[in-house]
């Protein structure tokens, strides 16, 4: 069973495997094919975890993990 916090962690992981970077619909195709199963036993969290993924990239953002999005190419998130 996933949490909410968890997708930050899955975005980080994600990026680190891609040097780095990735878009978001890399990083969607990474925690589907990676956490389907969590996703899945989650409740809600199944159905808006596409949102919810989103949101966890702000909340990256705000602490520092992630570069913003004025400085990242548009479409792209990087690791601070």
């Amino acid at each position: 069973m996933a949490a909410k916090e968890d997708l930050k962690e899955w975005i980080v992981e994600c990026l680190k495997q891609r040097g780095g970077s990735a878009s978001l619909t890399d990083v969607s195709w990474h925690v589907w094919n990676n956490h389907q199963q969590a996703l899945k036993e989650s409740g809600d969290l199944f159905v808006t975890w596409q949102y919810v993924l989103r949101w966890a990239a702000l909340e990256l953002r705000k602490e520092g993990r992630l570069r913003a999005a004025e400085i990242s190419p548009k479409g792209i998130w990087e690791l601070a």
